[in-house]
């Protein structure tokens, strides 16, 4: 007859979203099961847990996990995941220096209580923190130089606009003010039913969230927290122009949908800094960064 051995040292080692979301991190042994508990200061989704044996890491299989892993969760207390360590280690665990990770991260829509539902990170990121990619209006891949001559829309310059304009004195005339889901972004990255926000969304966002400057995981950005208290982050990701960052870390750009009809060689967006935060618009071969919204 076999013998089983679940031998672990109880050091459990938090992924932090920020400094304080991820906390009280321990252990117990429960039958033939490890039993994780966790705190979680604020909203966040749980994504996966790692283990790591003597250095060595890997994720466990979500096969073998059972409670508050790979989902939303609210703020609170002793949140709990069931490890079947026997089914995952056949014989057990025998090791004296074992390690849990609790990691923060995936792609999910949050409910501000808002006309729609925020990504959790931006387009080209997988965690709230990440900067993502940067593209210029109308355009679906982030590229090296941002400028008039690289532009999709446009023969070059900034009065031969071929898409997306409303007088003869910028190009051909079609009158669209919003995109199109072939030239979204977040609808060609992401898929399903994810797109970016049009003006009046993001002056929703801003009109009707709490805008608090912080940091998470060291990441300097506005935490945007909805009427009903959930929250998400904008990292100051900064600008691409011509083939420059310019502004990362002290601010954000980020594009709307929507085309400024009285100057189609611009459309809106939100910018911000640690001290403001503003509607405005910029010229659409500029990279700024991209967060989606559904329904």
């Amino acid at each position: 007859m076999r013998k089983y051995f679940i031998l672990f040292f109880l050091l459990f080692v938090p992924y932090l979203l920020s400094a304080e979301t991820v906390t009280n991190v321990r252990a117990m042994q429960e039958g033939k099961k490890i039993v994780v508990l966790y705190d979680l200061s604020e909203d966040t989704y749980i994504s996966q847990i790692l283990i790591e044996v003597d250095g060595k890491s890997r994720v466990i299989p979500n096969k073998f996990l059972r409670g508050d892993v790979d989902k939303d969760l609210k703020a609170g207390v002793d949140k709990r995941v069931e490890y079947d360590v026997l089914a995952d280690y056949v014989d057990g665990l025998k090791s004296d220096n074992v390690v849990f990770v609790i990691e923060q991260g995936g792609i999910y829509a949050v409910d501000l209580g808002l006309s729609v539902k925020w990504a959790s990170c931006n387009v080209g990121a997988e965690k709230p923190e990440e900067y993502g990619d940067y593209f210029a209006w109308g355009e679906v891949k982030p590229k090296e130089d941002y400028d008039w001559s690289t532009y999709k829309h446009c023969r070059g310059s900034y009065d031969s606009i071929t898409k997306y304009c409303t007088s003869s004195s910028y190009g051909i005339v079609d009158n669209k003010t919003v995109l199109d889901p072939s030239d979204d972004a977040a609808t060609v990255n992401w898929g399903g039913s994810w797109r970016m926000p049009t003006d009046a969304e993001f002056t929703e966002l801003q009109e009707k969230c709490e805008w608090k400057w912080t940091k998470q995981n060291r990441v300097k950005g506005y935490k945007v927290i909805g009427p009903n208290g959930n929250s998400i982050f904008l990292p100051a990701a900064g600008f691409m122009f011509n083939s420059s960052l310019i502004s990362v870390g002290s601010g954000g750009t980020y594009w709307s949908s929507s085309l400024d009809a009285s100057n189609p060689g611009r459309a809106y967006l939100v910018t911000f800094n640690s001290s403001f935060v503003s509607r405005d618009y910029n010229s659409r071969y500029c990279g700024h960064s991209v967060r989606s919204v559904c329904k």
